[in-house]
């Protein structure tokens, strides 16, 4: 229910500013009446140009700079290149620099989301309601005088996310997007990896959504550019603030399985006809990896293309390589231009190595048809082995840090790029057991090789999870490297009895030289980095390996079911293996045009 009063339509404020013409909180009216606000930013002489558009919470007002201080010193300390050429008086997080996008003849919209910033209403996170918002703003942005007629979706994590929610809906104005690292089944990509909750979401709601919600006055401080207060002119109670919002968490405890709650918060992969660039991350384990990949390979589209890269979660985007990247495939779509987008590769890789660096290289399909699946199998000395070994097992507590299985010393070069999984045999001492797989690169030194995530500067190489009571498998949408789960019930364990779990681990890329070693490590809670934590400023926990996505709830994992002991069975009878996507060495050798 809208309990927030009801903005009024009236006039917005327009100026010229930095070579461009500025409307600030132009009312948007949604098909219920409620008025939501945006900031447009055009050509100054009214030409009509395609517009690229967002629709979030993170509030219009604030600047990148203000309200995530650690990660804007990060980017300019580590890719000054995102913030050259430009005031970044305009910097909005994870949404398109304005300074760098309406030079080259394009309007940038950023709606503030209902309920947020300076948008009333309430709060419901990717719901129904929020989507049709986004259709309406698509549908209003491509009627304006100034618009060409389309628009192009393009930002980050949520900004990316709710693409594939409005795209599924096929808006008419809609004629291209580009998700940048954000998921796309909001099951399995982000609220319980392996049927295990994650408690991120509570965490991020309090952090980087309340703060911003629509009526907190002076506390949600003012706009530099407008002197507007950024969330709204309006000062209500704390009431009232909670009544204008769902409880998410609550939410996310309630719908234990991928039921229509979590549908409509997920991509419709056979109505996203439109043109597709999703970009992924290698080490956006958590949230900002499964989501792009599954969906290149599930949309509809004709006219898809995958890129993945490395670094952080937010620097890329905003680099001369991700704003090159981004125009060149809206120049094709929203301008028509002949710019040979079409002739690139489906897939574009950054190919990863142990020290940081990436080399690009193309690719026909995902995974890389070239692809040799390569079986390592678990012995209960603790190797990873080319044969089968001799029957045996391997105990550990369920909610410890586990058992490791590692390769001898690589005697050659291998690169892994791609989906991994595994195939465990395990029994459990209760009725259920939660399995996080780690896959970990070792030095010849014995150092981990780990890398700077999305988020986490330590996070491994790959990562898996299970609940092995979800462990049923779909058998239409599943592949031997990709295993899917339905996730829509319980089957609990009979103890002491041996069970078959395929256990799908997030793809992954990597060029591992001779001498180092790979290591599976199968645990009962979260990786932790063995080194130093790290900490950015609009996350709540330290970052100690899994960033913030952590599977810590104890109501959801609750004594006498989960802290018993699991067994992992080897053998003939259970042959226990990790699949590899090993990349032949003639395919090694190219790079994309």
């Amino acid at each position: 229910m809208e309990t927030a009063r009801t903005s009024r339509p009236e006039t917005f404020r327009t100026e010229i500013a930095d070579g461009m013409r500025i409307e600030w909180d132009v009312p948007i009216v949604m098909d219920d009446g409620i008025v939501l606000r945006a900031d447009v930013f055009r050509p100054i002489d009214n030409a009509p140009v395609p517009v690229i558009l967002t629709y979030g919470p993170y509030a219009k007002g604030l600047p990148f700079q203000v309200g995530y201080p650690s990660a804007w010193e990060a980017m300019c300390r580590d890719h000054p290149d995102a913030v050259t050429n430009s005031t970044n008086k305009y910097q909005n997080w994870e949404v398109v620099d304005p300074e760098k996008w309406v030079p080259h003849g394009y309007a940038c919209v950023r709606v503030d989301s209902r309920g947020t910033g300076r948008s009333p209403g309430y709060i419901d996170l990717f719901s129904a309601r929020e989507t049709r918002d986004y259709y309406d703003c698509i549908e209003w942005a491509g009627a304006q005088p100034w618009s060409n007629g389309r628009v192009g979706l393009n930002g980050i994590s949520y900004y990316a996310m709710n693409q594939w929610h409005v795209a599924s809906l096929n808006p008419p104005h809609l004629a291209a997007i580009c998700p940048w690292e954000g998921a796309a089944d909001f099951y399995r990509d982000g609220a319980r990896q392996g049927g295990i909750r994650s408690t991120f979401w509570d965490n991020w709601y309090d952090m980087q959504v309340k703060t911003v919600q629509y009526g907190i006055g002076e506390t949600g401080g003012r706009n530099p550019n407008t002197g507007q207060l950024i969330c709204g002119d309006e000062q209500l109670t704390a009431q009232e603030l909670a009544a204008n919002r769902s409880d998410f968490g609550a939410d996310l405890r309630a719908h234990r399985f991928a039921d229509e709650f979590h549908a409509i918060r997920s991509a419709q992969w056979d109505r996203i006809t439109i043109p597709v660039l999703s970009c992924g991350n290698w080490g956006g384990q958590g949230l900002h990896l499964r989501g792009n990949v599954e969906a290149f390979v599930r949309a509809a589209s004709t006219r898809k293309w995958l890129e993945m890269h490395g670094h952080a979660h937010w620097p890329l985007f905003y680099t001369d390589y991700g704003v090159d990247l981004q125009m060149r495939f809206f120049d094709r779509y929203l301008k028509g231009a002949n710019n040979g987008w079409e002739d690139r590769p489906a897939v574009q890789l950054q190919i990863r190595h142990v020290d940081a660096t990436f080399e690009p290289r193309g690719e026909d399909a995902w995974p890389p048809p070239a692809t040799e699946w390569t079986r390592r199998y678990l012995s209960s000395s603790l190797a990873l082995s080319e044969s089968v070994p001799v029957t045996g097992s391997v105990s550990y507590p369920a909610l410890g840090d586990g058992v490791e299985f590692t390769t001898p010393p690589l005697d050659a070069d291998v690169e892994v790029t791609g989906p991994l999984a595994a195939k465990l045999f395990v029994s459990s001492s209760t009725t259920d057991a939660d399995l996080f797989l780690v896959v970990r690169v070792y030095s010849p030194s014995g150092s981990e090789i780990v890398f700077q995530g999305a988020l986490d500067p330590h996070t491994p190489v790959a990562q898996g999870w299970l609940r092995a009571s979800h462990r049923r498998l779909d058998p239409a949408l599943s592949q031997p490297y990709r295993p899917y789960h339905p996730h829509d019930t319980t089957e609990p364990l009979e103890p002491g009895e041996v069970y078959e779990l395929d256990i799908e681990i997030l793809p992954t890329c990597l060029v591992i030289p001779a001498g180092y070693r790979i290591a599976l490590q199968v645990r009962g809670s979260d990786y932790v980095y063995p080194g130093p934590s790290a900490r950015l400023s609009n996350l709540k926990n330290d970052l100690t390996g899994c960033g913030p996505f952590l599977h810590n709830d104890d109501v959801d994992r609750p004594a006498g079911v989960f802290d018993g002991v699991t067994t992992v069975h080897i053998g003939e009878q259970y042959p226990s293996h990790l699949v590899l996507p090993v990349i032949p060495d003639a395919r090694r050798g190219l790079r994309m045009a």
